[in-house]
């Protein structure tokens, strides 16, 4: 267990961190940080000329961060409950503090000091994505893989190194705690960016927990157009885990695992204004090596693959899906089950009821790729043996209605097998729950969307309500509007932020400033400007004027889903 809250004790030497009990007989073992050299030490006694300046309770470290001012710690100071499963509270990260160790800056220049502001700036911003975390389970692994975990490790080894965001914040607390005989685990809170949303409901008069957790991967992470297709190391973009979880009033655990994530191949979109810019397809000789780790990766984590790959088959996403294509022959793996479904072809003039025609097709996968399912005694009655992974090109709007339906799909199963749902009952047929279903799996589109394109899904009228509506089409038009500007213009940001945090760039004090760049000739921000303000005007004709909407109503309902 981590401990839940921390008084911050701040003198000029130390902080000194203290667990908070409600039982004051408990002994307190400290964790204290030297601010004049870093050093980290566990009980240690006040320094001679301890002075307290400043008392602070916290709610838990996210961990140390090196700028040039030195090191940083980052608390969490304000926390929101989301849930409860199976006994366990789950948070959302909602406050947090930044607080350089060292005290002076005087060893630091002008322009130093004006980055570490910006990376600060750069740090708040990524806290706010979405990070959620628990003091007393392990949410960064499924239920099936819970199952296979030591539960006496502390939670950071218990968590999935995947889902683990703050592992390189809390890099010296791990190494500090393996190379010495003081356990420091009580302190190390792993985080996890995605989306936890856990309900309490009902069906036919029996009462459920139903819930969604989301993890993204943090391997690869990045914003739309500065992260596509696939690394080296089979690692693709945009790489999101997500369960589904029931847990009935009598101890049953259920749950239905998919996964989403970028095609695997070397391909990207530079943004240059254009709404959509130019797909590159890269002839890199390292490509089908690149593909092959990453579904060897798949197979390892989750069995076998039902890839669903939703793009266009005609237009500039067709060349994309016929590398796809091609490269799934090549692997000829029969654990790997390949379906090109032209979402905006076969669900055109709203004919969202021929989705069936996808689950058709793959049926028999899953029926054969079942779902977790664990009793009230602990027994494991039942495994899932396969994952459905989809894919659109952002594996956001697309990718999200399929995965919903196909959800859907497991639950029925899974509530008709322990009695809440009657036998050839549908879920549709449980109005309230449906709502609640729906409202669900929206919101994490939204989540989702937010931290890869920088706004919230589109579509998600259909996904709350079953129907495209005015105003949903009213929204999209606004969200794309934003996701066009963003994506252009701040997106470059909000990459080097997840960098930073995640250690893939790391700030070296004898290195130039990478803030400085050559101011661009003013011709450069000329189209770029125009662009913008013709978006402005017209987003705001399209929200003044009523003719306006409904003259543009039928072109916003067929809007591509991304």
């Amino acid at each position: 267990m981590v401990y839940q809250s921390l008084n911050l004790y701040v003198t000029a030497e130390t902080f000194t961190f203290e667990p908070v009990y409600l039982d004051p007989s408990v002994r307190r073992h400290t964790l204290v940080i030297n601010r004049e050299n870093g050093s980290l030490r566990q009980d240690a006694p006040p320094a001679p000329t301890l002075r307290q300046e400043e008392v602070v309770t916290v709610h838990g470290l996210v961990g140390l961060i090196s700028l040039n001012a030195g090191d940083h710690i980052v608390v969490i100071t304000d926390r929101a409950r989301v849930g409860q499963m199976n006994g366990h509270d789950i948070y959302k990260l909602i406050g947090h503090k930044i607080i350089p160790v060292r005290r002076s800056k005087l060893h630091l220049t002008e322009q130093q000091i004006q980055d570490d502001v910006s990376y600060v700036i750069m740090l708040d911003s990524l806290l706010a994505s979405g990070f959620y975390f628990s003091y007393t389970t392990d949410i960064t692994n499924t239920l099936q893989r819970q199952h296979n975990v030591d539960k006496n490790q502390p939670l950071w080894q218990q968590a999935d190194e995947r889902f683990f965001w703050n592992r390189y914040m809390h890099r010296r607390l791990i190494r500090f705690s393996q190379e010495t005989d003081m356990e420091l685990g009580n302190y190390i809170l792993p985080i996890m960016c995605g989306f936890v949303k856990i309900v309490e409901t009902s069906m036919f008069g029996q009462r459920f927990t139903f819930g969604l957790i989301t993890r993204r991967n943090h391997r690869r992470a990045g914003t739309r157009y500065h992260s596509r297709g696939v690394d080296d190391d089979g690692n693709v973009s945009n790489n999101v885990e997500t369960e589904q979880v029931v847990i009935t009033s009598t101890g049953d655990q259920l749950s239905y695992v998919q996964t989403r994530g970028s095609i695997p191949l070397y391909w990207k979109q530079t943004a240059n204004v254009r709404y959509q810019p130019k797909l590159e397809i890269e002839a890199n000789p390292r490509t089908h090596e690149s593909f092959r780790k990453h579904f060897t990766k798949q197979i390892e984590l989750y069995g076998n693959q039902i890839v669903l790959n939703l793009i266009n088959k005609k237009g500039y996403e067709h060349r994309l899906g016929d590398e796809f294509a091609r490269h799934i022959n090549l692997l000829a793996d029969p654990r790997v089950k390949y379906v090109h479904f032209d979402f905006h072809h076969e669900c055109r003039n709203m004919r969202w009821d021929r989705l069936s025609l996808l689950l058709d097709e793959i049926r028999p996968e899953l029926e054969a790729q079942g779902y977790f399912h664990k009793d009230g005694q602990g027994n494991v009655r039942t495994t899932q043996t396969s994952v459905a992974r989809t894919n659109c090109m952002d594996c956001l709007d697309r990718t999200n209605v399929v995965q919903s339906v196909l959800a859907r799909d497991s639950l029925r199963k899974q509530l008709q097998q322990v009695g809440i749902l009657p036998p050839n009952a549908r879920v549709e047929d449980a109005v309230d729950f449906e709502a609640t279903f729906k409202h669900l799996w929206a919101d994490n589109a939204d989540e989702v969307s937010r931290q890869y394109s920088g706004t919230g899904a589109l579509k998600t009228d259909f996904t709350r309500g079953g129907k495209r509506t005015r105003a949903g089409a009213i929204q999209d038009f606004r969200n794309s509007a934003i996701r066009y500007f963003k994506n252009n213009f701040l997106d470059g940001a909000r990459h080097d932020a997840f960098n930073l945090f995640l250690g893939v760039y790391e700030v070296n004090p004898t290195l130039a400033s990478p803030f400085l760049r050559e101011p661009k000739p003013l011709r450069y921000m000329a189209l770029p400007l125009g662009t913008v303000g013709s978006i402005l005007v017209m987003l705001y004709i399209f929200l003044a004027s009523p003719c306006a909407c409904a003259c543009y109503y039928g072109v916003l309902l067929e809007w591509d889903f991304r």
